[in-house]
C-alpha cells in the first residue's frame, strides 16, 4: 500500500517538477542583457586647458547596448551611442586664438568585458555588486562645426588648414565600471570610458595657419580659419602655429546605465517558454501545498 501511494504521488508530481525545472532553466539562460544610459561627454584637444580633468564644458551622451555572458566572468557588449563634444578658446589659455567648435557624434563599438566577481549558477544569483573592466574597438562619426553670425558651419568641407581629413574614424574604447543589483532582473551601473582616437581633427585644429592670400576675404572659409579679428587682434601670418599635431584628440564618456536581463525567448520567440511564465497552477497543486 505504501509503495502504491509513493508511486501515485510520484506520477502526480512529475508535471509540476518538469514545469519548475523549465521555469528555472529560462532564468538560468538569461545571459543577454539590454542596457540604456545617459551621462556626460568631455573632449580633450587643442581647445581645452591641459590642467582640466573634464570639460571645458561637458555635454550630454546617450547610448543603447546588448551584452552577452560567455562565462560567469567574461562578456561581450556592443553599443550604439550619440553624444556631443565642444571646445572654446574663451575658456582656455589660448583666448587670443578665438577658435571654437561643437560636434554631434555617433559611435558604434564592440568591447570585451571582465568582471571581478563571478555570476552565480543562475543569473539572479549574481553578486549584489560588481566591478568590471572593458576594452575593444569602435567607429566614430564626427562633424565639427563653428558658429558665425548666428549660423553654424561644418568645418571639415572648408579645409581651414588646407588639410583633407575624414569625419569617420576608428577609436579604441576602454575603461572601468561598477554595477549594483537592484532587482533579480535589473542592475544600475556607473561607467567611465576613454576613447583613444587616430585623428587630431575632432576640433578642426591641428597644425598651422595656411596661406590665405588667394582666398576670398568675404568667404566663410577665410573668416573661420583665423578669427582673431573678431576680438580686435591682427590675423596671424601663414605658417604660424594653430594647433599641436604631436598629440591626437580624445574624449571621455561618463555614463549611468540601467541593465535588464532579457528572457531567452527574446530573439527566437519560443512560445512554449512564454506559456511557462503565464501558466497557472492547477487546483490540486494548490490544495497539496496547503496540506
Amino acid at each position: 500500500m505504501n509503495r502504491l501511494l509513493v508511486l501515485t504521488f510520484s506520477l502526480a508530481t512529475i508535471p509540476f517538477i518538469t514545469d519548475a525545472q523549465s521555469f528555472y532553466a529560462i532564468r538560468r539562460d538569461r545571459s543577454l542583457i539590454f542596457s540604456a544610459g545617459t551621462g556626460t561627454s568631455s573632449y580633450f584637444g587643442e581647445l581645452k586647458d591641459k590642467g582640466k580633468v573634464i570639460g571645458p564644458n561637458p555635454r550630454v551622451n546617450l547610448n543603447f547596448g546588448l551584452q552577452y555572458f560567455f562565462t560567469n566572468r567574461i562578456a561581450v557588449r556592443t553599443e550604439v551611442g550619440w553624444f556631443q563634444l565642444a571646445g572654446n578658446d574663451a575658456s582656455s589659455v589660448n583666448k587670443g586664438r578665438n577658435l571654437s567648435f561643437t560636434s554631434n557624434c555617433y559611435e558604434i563599438n564592440a568591447v570585451g568585458m571582465v568582471n571581478l566577481f563571478p555570476n552565480g549558477t543562475r543569473f539572479y544569483q549574481r553578486a549584489p555588486y560588481n566591478i568590471y573592466a572593458f576594452a575593444g574597438v569602435g567607429y566614430l562619426h564626427m562633424n565639427p562645426k563653428a558658429e558665425y553670425d548666428g549660423k553654424k558651419y561644418a568645418l571639415q568641407p572648408l579645409r581651414t588648414e588646407n588639410v583633407k581629413y575624414s569625419r569617420e574614424q576608428f577609436v579604441i574604447p576602454f575603461g572601468l565600471g561598477a554595477r549594483i543589483k537592484v532587482t533579480p532582473f535589473f542592475n544600475v551601473a556607473v561607467e567611465g570610458g576613454w576613447r583613444v582616437t587616430f585623428t587630431d581633427y575632432i576640433d578642426d585644429v591641428s597644425t598651422r595657419y595656411p596661406d590665405r592670400s588667394t582666398w576670398d576675404p568675404n568667404s566663410i572659409r577665410y573668416k573661420l580659419t583665423d578669427r582673431r579679428s573678431e576680438i580686435g587682434l591682427e590675423d596671424w601670418p601663414a605658417g604660424h602655429k594653430r594647433g599641436n599635431p604631436s598629440k591626437n584628440d580624445s574624449y571621455y564618456l561618463l555614463t549611468v546605465k540601467v541593465e535588464y536581463y532579457l528572457p531567452n525567448n527574446f530573439i527566437f520567440g519560443n512560445n512554449n517558454s512564454r506559456k511557462l511564465y503565464n501558466q497557472k497552477r492547477k487546483s490540486w497543486s494548490k490544495r497539496g501545498r496547503r496540506r
